[in-house]
C-alpha cells in the first residue's frame, strides 16, 4: 500500500488505537467488503419451485452440502456433491469437480456447469440442455423448449437438437443484430426475447451505418489498435432499430411494422402468452410520447395501440408487460403518470381496470404472482424512501398486505404458491438478517442473524438524517464521524455525491447503503465523511427527479449548498479543509460544483466525468436536455470547459482510457481546456478500463483518491 500523510491530529490520535482496535487497509475496505469482511449469508438460498421448502449451500468438514428445511422443521442436509456426481456417472455423464450453482424444482434440479447446463430428474437419467459449444457463444440466450439464440461474425443464429441455423445473413460493424439497442435505456438488457413456447424468438436489429466511428484504444497490442466504437451523441443523427420475429416451424422471418420515425425507440418486447402477439413500447425521439403497441407475430401487421402516455418534459417506460397468471386477458403496467412509479391492471383491449397501487411512494420491484394469479408481490418506498419492503395486493378487491416489517431495506423472495416470504434484510446496524413468514399468520422463524464483520476494527459512527431544499423537498444525509469523535476538535471533511437519475447513494442498510468500507476507511482516519441524495437521485417520485430538466446541475449544487451550510454549522466540522469527490454523473457535479463555486472546496475528484453533454450520448442526455438545438442556454451552461478559468482548489480528474459510456473526450478537453487557460489540473488513467475501475485495480484507484485528498487537505 502506498504511504501518504496523515494530518497531525489524527496521525496522533491514531497511534493509541493500534493496541485496540484494526484499523482497516485499503484491500480490506475495497476488494474484502465483498468477501471475507461482508455479512454473512446463506449461500444461493432459494425456494424450491413448485414447493414451500427451502434450501442453501452450507460449508460442513470442509466440503459444500445443500441444506433442507420448511417453515415446520429445521433444515438438513440435502444434497452432496457426491450424490450429484452419482447421478451423473449413472447417466453415463462427465462427473464435476466442485459444487455447481443449482436451480431447485419440485421433481429435480437443474445444474449450471461451466461446460453445460444438466437436468436432473428424480427417477431419470440426466439430461444434457445446453453444452459449452453453444453456452459460450457470443448473446446465448436459451429458450424454454431447450434452443439456444447467439450470435456468430454479427449474424444470428438458433441452434436446436444440436443443429444450427443462419436466421440472419448481413451482420456487420454497421448492421447489428440479437444485441441491446438505444445505448441499453428504457431498461433494455439484452436483444432477443423467446415467445412463451420457445417456437417463435423475436429479435432486434440495429442499423448503425449512419453514426461514425468513435476511436477507443487498445493499448495492449503492438502498436496500439483502434475499435471503432459507434456512440451516437446529443443532437446527432441517431440509429434505426427493427424487430424480426423468426418462427422455427416456417425457418422464416417477418418484421413487425413498426410504422413512424426511423429514429424512435423500441423498448420493452413482450410476447403474448399464446405466442400470437408481441408488443413493443414505442418512444418518440423527443421521449415525451409513449405508445403501447401489439403486433401480429405472424405476420407483422399492426393491430392496435393499447393506450397512449405524454409527459411535458419525458416519459421513460422501465419495464414490459406482465401477464396476470392465469387470465391472459390482462396485464399489469407500471407508470409514472400520476407523479409515482405504480402498477395498474389492464386489459387487452387497452382498457384500465383499476390503478393497483397508489400514494407518494414508488414500487421499486414486482416480485410476481401466486400460483392462483390472484395476488401480485411488490416491494415498495411506502415506509420510507429509505427502506423497501414487500407487499401483496388481491387483484380482485385490492386488498394491500404488508408482509415485511421494519424501516430498513429487505429483500425478498416468494414461494410458489404465496404462503412463505423469505426475508433478507439489513439495517445500518445490522448486516443481515434472513428469516421465513408465513404470509397469512405473519409468524417468523429466524435463519439467521449474521455478526458484524468489522469487529475488532475501529470504526466511525454513521448516522442518517433529513435536511430540507430551498423548494421545501426533504433530502437525505448520510454521515459518517471521525473514530474516536471530540466534539472540540476540528476534522477535515470528504462529500461524496452523485446527484443523478437512476442512482440512490443513502438507504436504511447495512453501511448505510455504501457498497464498500471506504467511508469507514477514511473515517479511522480522522475525516467526517459526508453524502447527501440531491434532487435528480432515484426513488422519490417524478417532481424529484424532473428538477433536473434543461439544466442538469443546478438543483443539484442548490441542494449540495444546504449540505454545505450544515456541515458549516458544524462546531468540529472544519470548512476550510474540504475535499469533494464523484463518479459518472457524480464526476460532472464534482466539477461543475468546484468551477462554479470555486471558494468552498480545497480539493475535488471527478472519475468518469462529464465535461461538456454535446458529447454524451443521445437516449440519456436528449431525455434530461432536450437536444442541443432545442436548449443552446442549458448545454452552454453544463459545458465545464467554459468554467475552467474559475478554478482555485485542486481538481484530479480520472478516466478508464476504454470507457465507453463517457468517452475519455470529455476529461481529455477539461485538460486542453486548463491548458489553454494556464490552469493547472491533476489528471490520471486507467489502461484497460471501461467506465468503473473494477477488480483489483479498483483498491489502487481509491488509494489514488485518498493521497491526493489527505495532500491536499492536511494543512
Amino acid at each position: 500500500m502506498n504511504k501518504f500523510i496523515f494530518p497531525l491530529g489524527c496521525l496522533l490520535f491514531s497511534t493509541g488505537l493500534f493496541a485496540q482496535q484494526k484499523l482497516l487497509t485499503m484491500d480490506e475496505a475495497m476488494l474484502k467488503a465483498r468477501t471475507t469482511l461482508a455479512p454473512e449469508n446463506l449461500k444461493q438460498l432459494q425456494f424450491i419451485k413448485g414447493t414451500d421448502d427451502y434450501v442453501y449451500l452450507k460449508k460442513s468438514n470442509g466440503m459444500d452440502i445443500w441444506m433442507r428445511g420448511h417453515f415446520s422443521k429445521d433444515a438438513q442436509p440435502f444434497l452432496s456433491l457426491f450424490d450429484i456426481n452419482q447421478q451423473l456417472r449413472n447417466s453415463g455423464l462427465d462427473t464435476s469437480t466442485s459444487m455447481p450453482s443449482i436451480q431447485f424444482e419440485k421433481d429435480g434440479y437443474l445444474l449450471s456447469m461451466p461446460d453445460r447446463k444438466v437436468r436432473v430428474k428424480t427417477g431419470q437419467k440426466a439430461e444434457v440442455l445446453i453444452t459449452k459449444e453453444w453456452m459460450n457463444k457470443e448473446n446465448a440466450e436459451q429458450g424454454p423448449d431447450g434452443s439456444v439464440a447467439y450470435l456468430e461474425n454479427h449474424n444470428l443464429f438458433i441452434a436446436r437438437n444440436g443443429k444450427a441455423v443462419q436466421v440472419t445473413t448481413d451482420g456487420s460493424d454497421d448492421i447489428v443484430y440479437a444485441s441491446t439497442v438505444h445505448q441499453s435505456e428504457f431498461g433494455i438488457s439484452k436483444g432477443t426475447f423467446w415467445s412463451t413456447s420457445g417456437n417463435a424468438l423475436a429479435f432486434y436489429r440495429m442499423d448503425q451505418s449512419m453514426i461514425p466511428g468513435y476511436p477507443i484504444v487498445d493499448w495492449t497490442s503492438r502498436p496500439a489498435k483502434n475499435n471503432n466504437l459507434k456512440y451516437p451523441m446529443a443532437g446527432d443523427p441517431s440509429h434505426h432499430v427493427t424487430i424480426g420475429v423468426y418462427q422455427q416451424a416456417s425457418g422464416k422471418t417477418i418484421w413487425l411494422k413498426t410504422t413512424g420515425p426511423e429514429e424512435q425507440y423500441l423498448t420493452n418486447v413482450c410476447w403474448s402468452p399464446d405466442d400470437r402477439f408481441v408488443f413493443v413500447a414505442i418512444v418518440n425521439r423527443e421521449q415525451d410520447h409513449m405508445w403501447l403497441n401489439q403486433y401480429d407475430a405472424s405476420t407483422g401487421e399492426f393491430v392496435k395501440t393499447l393506450f397512449e402516455e405524454t409527459d411535458e418534459k419525458y416519459t421513460e417506460p422501465q419495464h414490459p408487460m406482465l401477464f396476470v397468471k392465469n387470465a391472459k386477458d390482462q396485464f399489469i403496467w407500471q407508470s409514472r403518470r400520476d407523479g409515482w412509479n405504480h402498477l395498474y391492471l389492464y386489459d387487452l383491449q387497452g382498457n384500465l381496470i383499476k390503478q393497483l397501487t397508489q400514494g407518494k411512494w414508488e414500487v421499486t420491484e414486482v416480485k410476481g404472482f401466486d400460483d392462483k394469479g390472484e395476488r401480485l408481490f411488490y416491494m415498495s418506498t411506502e415506509i420510507s424512501p429509505l427502506s423497501r419492503n414487500l407487499y401483496s395486493i388481491t387483484l380482485k378487491n385490492g386488498k394491500k398486505t404488508e408482509l415485511t416489517r421494519g424501516d430498513r431495506m429487505h429483500q425478498a423472495m416468494i414461494s410458489s404458491n404465496g404462503e412463505y416470504v423469505m426475508d433478507v434484510s439489513s439495517d445500518v446496524n445490522l448486516p443481515r438478517s434472513i428469516q421465513i413468514h408465513e404470509s397469512k399468520t405473519a409468524k417468523s422463524k429466524n435463519l439467521l442473524q449474521a455478526m458484524d464483520p468489522l469487529t475488532g476494527y475501529a470504526k466511525g459512527e454513521l448516522s442518517i438524517f433529513t435536511l430540507k431544499s430551498n423548494d421545501g423537498f426533504d433530502l437525505y444525509a448520510r454521515m459518517y464521524k471521525p473514530v474516536g469523535f471530540d466534539s472540540s476538535k476540528k476534522y477535515p471533511v470528504i462529500v461524496y455525491w452523485y446527484g443523478g437519475p437512476h442512482a440512490q447513494m443513502i438507504t436504511k442498510s447495512w453501511n448505510g447503503g455504501a457498497g464498500d468500507y471506504w467511508f469507514q476507511y477514511m473515517a479511522e482516519r480522522g475525516y467526517i465523511v459526508f453524502t447527501v441524495d440531491t434532487r435528480g437521485s432515484s426513488n422519490r417520485g417524478r417532481d424529484f427527479e424532473q428538477t433536473i430538466f434543461r439544466r442538469a446541475g443546478e438543483k443539484q449544487m442548490e441542494d449540495l449548498l444546504v449540505g454545505i451550510n450544515y456541515l458549516k454549522s458544524l462546531r468540529y466540522a472544519d470548512s476550510e479543509r474540504m475535499g469533494l469527490f464523484g463518479w459518472s454523473y457524480g464526476g460532472f457535479m464534482t466539477t461543475n460544483f468546484m468551477l462554479s463555486y470555486p471558494n468552498i472546496f480545497k480539493a475535488g475528484v471527478a472519475g468518469g466525468p462529464v465535461i461538456d453533454w454535446n458529447y454524451y450520448e443521445i437516449m440519456y442526455t436528449e431525455r434530461y436536455m432536450d437536444r442541443p438545438q432545442e436548449n443552446p442556454e442549458g448545454y452552454a451552461s453544463t459545458d465545464l470547459t467554459r468554467k475552467i478559468g474559475n478554478l482555485k482548489g485542486k481538481l484530479l480528474l480520472i478516466h478508464g482510457m476504454q470507457d465507453n459510456v463517457v468517452v475519455m473526450q470529455h476529461s481529455v478537453k477539461l485538460v486542453k481546456a486548463a491548458v489553454d487557460k494556464g490552469v493547472q489540473v491533476d489528471y490520471m488513467i486507467y489502461p484497460g478500463h471501461e467506465h468503473n475501475v473494477t477488480g483489483k485495480d479498483r483498491a489502487h484507484l481509491y488509494q489514488k483518491v485518498t493521497d491526493f485528498l489527505t495532500l491536499h487537505l492536511s494543512e
